[in-house]
Formats: C-alpha cells, sequence, structure tokens
C-alpha cells in the first residue's frame, strides 16, 4: 500500500533534519567550557592567599599586649622612615605642593641666601614681649621698629619672587606654575627658620656658586 509509504521528499527532509540536529550539537559540544569543579574563591578568600595565612587570635592577655606593641613599633618605624624620605626630599613621600624639580630649584635658590623674611618668627614673638612691658615708651619703639621690619620684608619678599621666577624660566622654560604660586611658595620658605625648613635645605649660603 503506497499511502503507508513516505515519500522519497519526505525521507530527504527527514534526514536534512538529522544531520542539522547533529551538526548542532557537535557546535555546542566544542563551545561548551567543562565546569572547574569548585566555586570561584571570592575576592576576600583570593586576598588571603597572596596575603598570607592570618595569625591566630592571642591566646592570653600578655600576648595580645605583646603583639599590640609589636604593630605599635613596626608604625612607628614606618612614620619614622617616612619622615626622613619627606626631609631628605625624596618625591615619593613630599606633600604635592613640593613635588617636582621646579619646586626643588625653588627651595634650593631660597636656601643658598639669606633672608631678612628669616626673622619673622622671631618678630612675632618680640611683639608678643612689647605687649607684656609697661613702659609705654618701649612699646612705641618696638612698634615702630617691628613696622619697619614688616616693610623691608613685603619689599624683599617681592625681589624673591622676581628672582625666583628668572631663574625658573631659564632653567624650566616649559614649566606650567604660575609666577605668583611660584612667588609665593619662595616667600613662605624665606620666611621659615632654616632649621626647620621641610624639607631639609640641601645647600648653604656658601654653596650658592653650585647653582650658576
Amino acid at each position: 500500500m503506497r499511502f503507508l509509504r513516505r515519500s522519497s521528499a519526505e525521507q530527504t527532509a527527514s534526514t536534512d533534519a538529522e544531520t542539522d540536529v547533529e551538526q548542532s550539537a557537535e557546535e555546542r559540544a566544542q563551545n561548551h567550557t567543562p565546569k572547574k569543579g569548585k566555586p570561584t574563591p571570592k575576592r576576600r578568600e583570593a586576598e588571603g592567599k597572596r596575603r598570607g595565612p592570618v595569625p591566630p587570635p592571642p591566646m592570653t592577655q600578655r600576648e595580645a599586649v605583646k603583639r599590640a606593641r609589636g604593630n605599635k613599633e613596626e608604625r612607628r618605624k614606618a612614620a619614622t622612615e617616612r619622615r626622613e624620605r619627606m626631609m631628605q626630599g625624596d618625591d615619593r613621600y613630599l606633600m604635592p605642593r613640593d613635588k617636582g624639580p621646579v619646586r626643588a630649584f625653588v627651595r634650593d635658590l631660597v636656601d643658598t641666601r639669606r633672608h631678612l623674611m628669616g626673622l619673622f618668627m622671631p618678630l612675632v614673638l618680640i611683639v608678643f614681649a612689647t605687649t607684656l612691658a609697661q613702659n609705654m615708651l618701649v612699646q612705641q619703639y618696638a612698634t615702630l621698629f617691628c613696622l619697619f621690619l614688616l616693610i623691608m620684608m613685603v619689599i624683599e619678599g617681592s625681589l624673591l619672587g622676581r628672582y625666583v621666577n628668572k631663574r625658573v624660566r631659564a632653567k624650566f622654560p616649559d614649566h606650567k606654575d604660575r609666577p605668583f604660586a611660584l612667588g609665593w611658595y619662595a616667600f613662605t620658605r624665606a620666611m621659615q627658620i632654616r632649621k626647620l625648613r621641610v624639607p631639609r635645605p640641601r645647600y648653604t649660603p656658601k654653596d650658592i656658586a653650585k647653582l650658576g
């Protein structure tokens, strides 16, 4: 009976469909990535493996105190080392306003000169001492003297700012710092007592020839 048999077109279509299904299964098998067999570790666990095992908690109060004292000494040692590197002028440990070769050159220019502005802090002490004096004549002379010094400091600061900007333009023609910022930076450093300057001065007034 012919109507129970499939035609040749139906047989061809069925064969093509089976072939497509087999090819799709093969492609999925090739593109499939096998599972690792274990869950992906969390970020905290991965960082813990890199840093090493976590030390066990202290068993006694004495052990806890000893461990805390050791951590405190390590932090103090690290702070001392950072402080020393900053005093030496290491850019990695300096404040943002002190970083860069331009600021280092400005500091050297200031440190190789003697400045009247370095008397600012002693001047403040003199003004405070004269306010405690009962003699009106002493207060008047001290006030006039301090006023004269302040005027001279302002004039010297203006001249120092011009000198610093001129030297910086000659040595670093492509620098991006504003003239006022460099002048103010030099002014504030010159006002500080030499021993209290941060970073520590690398040159003295006798070394002025080294900067050219």
